[in-house]
């Protein structure tokens, strides 16, 4: 009797949640032929494909379709397994804000997991503007923050991991004569970025289109209203992305900051600090 392997699984549902090979590995702390290989082995042992072409990506086939229900299935069984012999009681409430981004992209399977491991724990979790979440007035309205941060080697706010920006959407309408911008409101750090970067490549530009959530942000660059600025981790899978083009320039990095900021409930704010650190880093 042949044995699945929950790696391979893992690695199956990770690479459909955040859209794609190289971003798993990232995720899953493998280089993208790793991650190729335990797909391969996976297909091998089941007989099938399980993903295909569709242009420049690799999508599920209609196998794949069917066994990732499954393979989610498992993996919560063998993770609840996990928690009931190993892991220690947690209890409490977490309050975790999160910029929109990172809610949508990367975010829902690590909490979901959390959960299923940590069952005790009722977690909050509402998504803001970085500059909101690290405000020192909104302090008392979150346990822990995940949120941008610019200043690489801040003391108060230490980064954990760095990103690279990336322009988002049709690049080719930057060759027009002014970059039309699809961005969140004002204080947002990828709009502030993008318009400083324009500037000094002595470039001109105008907001069209302003959104605080990446799921109106993503409607309107598969419209072609514009182009953004995002982390390269959060950009959603059915949209292009490049460092820099002939003349779009480089954004550079973007740090990631993981704060507590009570208290209340150490323990729990604690596990879920440790588990996104993990899961992220």
């Amino acid at each position: 009797m042949k044995n699945l392997s929950i790696d391979g699984l893992r690695t199956l549902v990770t690479v459909v949640d955040v859209g794609g090979f190289a971003k798993a590995g990232e995720l899953l702390g493998l280089s993208q032929p790793a991650v190729s290989l335990q797909i391969k082995r996976l297909e091998d042992m089941l007989g099938c494909k399980l993903f295909k072409k569709q242009g420049q990506r690799q999508v599920l086939n209609q196998y794949g379709e069917l066994l990732l229900p499954l393979a989610k299935q498992m993996l919560q069984q063998n993770d609840a397994i996990i928690q009931q012999f190993t892991s220690e009681s947690v209890t409490g409430r977490v309050r975790l804000g999160i910029p929109s981004e990172f809610a949508a992209r990367i975010l829902p399977s690590i909490i979901g997991d959390f959960v299923s491991l940590y069952p005790d724990v009722a977690l909050e979790v509402k998504s803001r503007l970085s500059k909101h979440l690290l405000s020192v007035v909104r302090q008392d309205q979150f346990d822990l923050v995940l949120a941008l941060n610019e200043e690489l080697s801040s003391s108060k706010y230490p980064v954990f991991m760095q990103d690279q920006l990336v322009w988002v959407g049709d690049l080719s309408l930057a060759q027009y004569s002014v970059v039309t911008l699809v961005t969140a409101p004002e204080g947002c750090i990828y709009r502030r970025r993008a318009i400083e970067a324009l500037q000094q490549a002595g470039l001109q530009y105008r907001i069209v289109y302003s959104n605080a959530d990446l799921t109106g942000l993503t409607a309107a660059l598969k419209e072609g209203l514009g182009i953004t600025v995002l982390a390269k981790s959060t950009v959603p899978a059915e949209l292009p992305y490049q460092t820099q083009t002939q003349i779009l320039p480089e954004l550079g990095q973007i740090g990631i900051s993981l704060v507590k900021n009570t208290q209340e409930s150490a323990h729990a704010v604690d596990k879920l600090a440790e588990f996104i650190a993990l899961r992220l880093g």
